[in-house]
């Protein structure tokens, strides 16, 4: 009989809601046929059958939250299926040796190893590292493959099954009130901020700046981008200057790493973009932004935005953004005070775009205008620092044909 645990998919989950069970007590099942689908603070995931073989008891129904390593599902190897179905045909001489015949198929792997079991993180990694996950001795359960197993191999040792914990009684609902169950993704969003405002000191500087030069730029490049099929919006040159300027303040562009006391500044321009789904908030990443055209950027954002939308990014997709940005401007509001993406040092949210009177050479005249909040780790970044970044970014959107000439 084979345990199947909840794998770590990557990046050090600790815990998933089983979503949906595809299959029931009793089916036959098919190895990496697909059994359950489970939501992580990072993905939804779609956990796959370890081997050929009946799924004997399901131990968690769906809804709940399981910690990684938590027994899921017991199920019967196709071995061990034919072996029980062809006990009443065999004449057992004594009750010890049905005894000890029966001991062995409770307690003996699945015979024959065939394809190295893994989940598709692991399977993408070993891709990358060139291993031949044939060659590596899994330790996770059945013998599945996890990522620690890759560097360096190492044996499995078989493990008891965990009966499930009982839930925790809820406090009694109020009348007029409703109670909704803190988990999936919401509660991981809700852990994720406590830390960021527990572990960093946050300020906000907030400025505005005119969109009336960079509107025309982009009304003037849409027709082209159409003919790419491609949807062009302001974020992308949002994220030109955001990266030109990311390369001249350094420490914008780096993280503490409280375990060593170091400042860790990054040479590479991962750009989340904070994404609102029905599910939550989700920060898709726009990896090496810098290197990439406009067009580039505009095409990347929109399929992510989609499959954020969708749930089905990839734990690479939504992972080591380096600075994050809020555009909560098609919604609305003028000022915000965003909380840090961890262990990033600094987030800007976009506002609404919208015309104002404003004075420029003593004269009033009406300018399309937008504002912005730029939150920033106080440890690493002065308020001086915050507002030249700021400035910097002012400068080259106000002034597009600068940022063409500054693009690398």
């Amino acid at each position: 009989m084979i345990e199947f645990r909840l794998p770590d998919v990557g990046e050090g989950m600790h815990e998933g809601e089983i979503t949906k069970w595809l299959i029931k007590e009793g089916d036959f099942v098919k190895q990496d046929q697909p059994v359950l689908e489970v939501q992580t603070d990072k993905v939804n995931a779609e956990l796959t059958s370890p081997t050929t073989g009946v799924i004997t008891k399901i131990l968690f129904a769906e809804g709940e939250t399981v910690e990684v390593g938590t027994t899921l599902y017991l199920i019967q190897g196709e071995n061990e299926v034919a072996a029980t179905a062809a006990e009443p045909e065999k004449v057992v001489a004594a009750p010890q040796a049905r005894a000890v015949e029966a001991a062995s198929i409770q307690t003996a792997p699945t015979a024959g190893r065939g394809r190295a079991l893994a989940t598709p993180y692991v399977r993408q990694l070993a891709r990358e590292l060139s291993i031949n996950l044939e060659d590596v001795i899994g330790t996770g359960p059945a013998g599945r493959v996890t990522e620690s197993d890759l560097k360096p191999y190492s044996d499995g040792e078989q493990v008891q099954v965990e009966q499930p914990a009982k839930a925790a009684v809820s406090e009694p609902q109020k009348e007029g009130e409703e109670r909704i169950p803190l988990k999936g993704i919401r509660k991981k969003i809700a852990e994720h901020m406590m830390k960021s405002v527990s572990l960093i000191p946050h300020v906000t500087h907030m400025d505005e700046l005119e969109m009336d030069a960079v509107k025309e730029w982009r009304d003037r490049l849409k027709p082209y981008a159409e003919t790419k099929n491609v949807k062009l919006t302001f974020l992308p040159f949002f994220i030109k200057a955001i990266v030109i300027a990311l390369k001249e303040f350094k420490t914008l562009n780096a993280s503490i790493d409280e375990k060593t006391n170091e400042i860790v500044l990054k040479h590479y321009y991962h750009i989340g973009i904070a994404t609102d789904t029905k599910e939550g908030l989700i920060v898709p990443v726009v990896k090496h932004a810098d290197q990439k055209s406009i067009f580039e950027l505009a095409a990347e954002i929109s399929g992510l935005a989609a499959r954020a939308k969708e749930g089905s990014l990839t734990l690479d997709q939504i992972t080591g953004s380096t600075f994050t940005i809020s555009n909560v401007g098609p919604i609305g509001g003028l000022y915000a005070t965003p909380i840090i993406n961890h262990p990033e040092a600094a987030i800007l949210a976009l506002h609404k775009m919208e015309p104002r009177m404003v004075v420029r050479d003593w004269e009033g005249v009406i300018r399309l205008m937008m504002n912005m909040s730029l939150s920033f780790d106080h440890r690493l970044i002065d308020g001086v620092t915050a507002v030249r970044f700021t400035n910097r970014i002012k400068e080259l959107l106000e002034n597009p044909n600068l940022l063409f000439a500054e693009m690398k």
